[in-house]
C-alpha cells in the first residue's frame, strides 16, 4: 500500500459538479488501495471575490483579518469535497490549516511553512479515512492567528504535506494534462513532457510557466517529493499519465533544451553614465530592495573611461514605483539620465543538458537575428539563458527557439 497526496486547484473544484468529479478521482485511488490525503484550493474566482470584499470594507485593511477572510474559501471546498466523498461511500473528514496543524511564520498574506504535524492525518489512514486538507492556509502558533501562503499556496501546502507524511508521491491536478515544452496557445506543436527535472521545473516556474508555483517546486526538490502534474478533467476511470517532476538521475532522455518559457510581465530601466566605482550598484539596488521590488536581469557595460551604463528589469506592476525611487536617488547614484520601457518580454530556454553542451545560447542568438529580433539584454546560468526583447516579437521568438531545439511535436 502506498501513500498519496492529491491536490486540486480552483478550476478543478469550481462547481459542486466538478467537486463530485474530483471525488471520483479520489475514490479511484482509494479503491486501488492507496492511503490518500487531498489538498484543495478555493473554488475558481472565490478568492478574488473575498479579496474584493476586504478592499471594499477598508482600503487599508488589517492583514491578519484579511487572512481570516480569504482562508474561508478553502474551508468551504474542503467541507464540500468531504461530503461528496462520503456520499460516494468513501470515509472522509476535512482538516483546516490550524487543525493539522500547518505551522507558519507571522508574515500574513505570504507566510512560509515552518513545520507540519501530519500525525492526525496519518491516524485517519488507520481508520480508512481520506483527509481533505484546506490548502493555502496555516497558523502562526505563537499568536494563534490564521495565515495564508500567498497566491498558488495550495501547491506548496500539498508538496509540504506529502513530505511531512512521507507520501510516495504528490499529484497536482490542474486544468492542463502536464508540463509542456512551451505554452501550446503560442506554439500549437508544443508537446507534453513525460519527465522534467526539479531544477528545470524550478527555472520554468520562475521564468513564466504558470503550471506550478515556484515555492512548491522548491519544497519538492529539497525533500525529494516525486510530483506529477495531471489533469482533473480527464475521465476519472481513464486518467492521463501527466508529467513527472523528479530528480535529474531519473531522466534518461538526452535533451539539451527541455522547454521555452516567456514572460510579458517585464519592464526595463536604463541608467546612463553612472560612475564606475565601488558602492554604486548598492546605491541603485538597495532602495529597490527596501521597497520590496524584485530586480531580475542586470546588465552593466562600460560606456567611456570611468563611466558605465546599467540596465535592469522589474515586474511591470513595479515599474512606476521603481522608476520614481531611482529618480529620487539621482544624487546618491550619480547618473546623467534615466530611461525606461514597458513593452518588453523575457524569453528563456531551460535544460539540464546545457551543462555539457557548448554553443547552445549562440545558436539562439543567430536564429533570432535571422528573424530580425533585436536582443536588449542577456542573462545566463548553468541550465538556462534568457533574452530581453521587444514584446511585439514574443510569439515569433518563442516559435523560433522551440523549433531550433527540436521541441516541436512530430
Amino acid at each position: 500500500m502506498s501513500r498519496l497526496v492529491m491536490k486540486f486547484g480552483g478550476t478543478s473544484v469550481a462547481t459542486v459538479e466538478r467537486i463530485r468529479n474530483v471525488a471520483r478521482h479520489v475514490k479511484r485511488e482509494v479503491d486501488a488501495g492507496h492511503e490518500v490525503a487531498v489538498v484543495v484550493s478555493a473554488m475558481a474566482g472565490k478568492t478574488n471575490e473575498l479579496v474584493g470584499w476586504c478592499r471594499e470594507a477598508a482600503p487599508l485593511y488589517d492583514q491578519r483579518e484579511y487572512d481570516a477572510v480569504v482562508a474561508s474559501g478553502e474551508q468551504v471546498t474542503a467541507g464540500l469535497l468531504a461530503i461528496a466523498l462520503q456520499e460516494a461511500g468513501v470515509p472522509a473528514r476535512s482538516w483546516l490549516g490550524w487543525q493539522t496543524p500547518i505551522a507558519t511564520d507571522a508574515t500574513h498574506g505570504s507566510a512560509r511553512i515552518i513545520s507540519i504535524d501530519g500525525s492526525g492525518v496519518v491516524a485517519g489512514f488507520g481508520r480508512g479515512e481520506v483527509a481533505v486538507v484546506a490548502g493555502f492556509q496555516g497558523v502562526h502558533q505563537e499568536s494563534g492567528r490564521i495565515t495564508t501562503l500567498g497566491r498558488g499556496g495550495s501547491d506548496t501546502s500539498a508538496v509540504a504535506l506529502a513530505a511531512a507524511i512521507k507520501a510516495d508521491r504528490c499529484d497536482i491536478y490542474t486544468d492542463v494534462d502536464g508540463v509542456y515544452t512551451t505554452d501550446p496557445r503560442v506554439v500549437p506543436k508544443a508537446r507534453r513532457m513525460e519527465r522534467v527535472a526539479f531544477e528545470e521545473m524550478l527555472e520554468m516556474a520562475s521564468l513564466g510557466a504558470k503550471v506550478l508555483q515556484v515555492r512548491s517546486v522548491e519544497v519538492a526538490m529539497v525533500h525529494g517529493v516525486r510530483t506529477y502534474v495531471r489533469s482533473s478533467f480527464d475521465d476519472p476511470d481513464r486518467p492521463g499519465e501527466g508529467t513527472l517532476i523528479c530528480n535529474e538521475e531519473d531522466i534518461v532522455e538526452d535533451q539539451v533544451v527541455t522547454g521555452i518559457a516567456f514572460s510579458r510581465d517585464e519592464a526595463q530601466i536604463t541608467l546612463r553614465h553612472v560612475a564606475d566605482k565601488p558602492g554604486v550598484a548598492a546605491a541603485v539596488f538597495m532602495p529597490l530592495a527596501d521597497a520590496g521590488i524584485n530586480v531580475d536581469m542586470i546588465v552593466q557595460a562600460v560606456s567611456e573611461e570611468g563611466m558605465t551604463d546599467m540596465t535592469f528589469t522589474v515586474g511591470t506592476a513595479d515599474y512606476e514605483r521603481a522608476y520614481a525611487i531611482i529618480e529620487n536617488s539621482r544624487e546618491a547614484i550619480g547618473f546623467s539620465s534615466i530611461g525606461g520601457e514597458k513593452e518588453v518580454a523575457k524569453i528563456s530556454a531551460i535544460g539540464i543538458g546545457m551543462r555539457s553542451h557548448a554553443g547552445v545560447a549562440a545558436r539562439a542568438f543567430r536564429a533570432l537575428s535571422e528573424k530580425g529580433v533585436n536582443i536588449r539584454a542577456i542573462t545566463t546560468s548553468e541550465i538556462k539563458f534568457s533574452v530581453l526583447i521587444d514584446e511585439a516579437y514574443t510569439e515569433l521568438a518563442v516559435r523560433t527557439l522551440h523549433s531550433l531545439y527540436g521541441l516541436d511535436a512530430a
